[in-house]
């Protein structure tokens, strides 16, 4: 199992969450209102998909759309709501004005999950300079994952710096894997195995009925052939 990659699955109800494990995903991020490009889930959303699967779930800390943090004391209510309910892994990023890391608004939320393991989001595909955020966010507890596309534009434009980031494993900042989503394809993937990423995440590529049809466990099923097979 250790070289199996991880394919996450962005799940919004049960549904979702019991399609994608059926279908091999490893793991769920859980969001709501994905026009607004994902957002927290309620308390009782949460407590519906980890009663139906049995995968680890990772949980969106999000209240407005876009990459600014928007009230920090509404993330850290929420945080402490879904910790009561038993999540133990979350996705969160945020940036300031100027494409920096906001770093009070991440700090304050981190120290709330106590140790819990979570993933950076995409702002880093938004920051103004995504190496001195990687080092500023070096020494946060729990951080072990980059969910990016290398590019704000997605994967295809994005694929040069997702190559070379991966070539930096292990480097301060570097440490945490890479998960790539955001106009992800399967035919990305032959080049992102060959340079050692071994973390996917899909939304609608899960969805071939769109967002309103839910996931399609066949079409897990066909990326977790693709990266076995890898």
């Amino acid at each position: 199992m250790s070289n199996r990659a991880v394919l996450e699955v962005i799940a919004l109800d049960a549904e979702d969450a019991i399609a994608a494990q059926t279908g091999g995903a490893d793991r769920l991020e859980l969001v709501t209102d994905i026009a607004a490009d994902g957002l927290t889930p309620s308390r009782e959303t949460f407590g519906r998909i980890r009663a139906s699967v049995d995968i680890p779930l990772r949980v969106m800390l999000r209240v407005a759309d876009g990459f600014a943090a928007g009230d920090v004391d509404v993330l850290v209510r929420k945080a402490r709501e879904l910790r009561g309910e038993g999540a133990e892994e979350f996705v969160l990023g945020f940036l300031d004005a100027d494409g920096n890391p906001d770093l009070v608004a991440v700090e304050r939320l981190v120290a709330e999950l106590n140790g819990c393991h979570w993933t950076f989001h995409r702002a880093i595909d938004r920051a103004a300079d995504r190496d001195a955020l990687r080092k500023q966010l070096a020494d946060l507890p729990g951080l072990d994952t980059y969910l990016t596309a290398g590019s704000a534009d997605g994967v295809d434009d994005g694929m040069a710096t997702l190559v070379a980031e991966a070539a930096r494993t292990g480097e301060p900042g570097y440490e945490p894997q890479i998960l790539v989503g955001g106009g992800l394809r399967l035919d990305h993937l032959p080049r992102l195995l060959g340079a050692g990423i071994d973390a996917f995440h899909i939304g609608g590529a899960a969805r071939p009925g769109g967002w309103s049809a839910g996931v399609d466990a066949g079409a897990v099923r066909e990326w977790r052939a693709v990266l076995d097979a890898g």
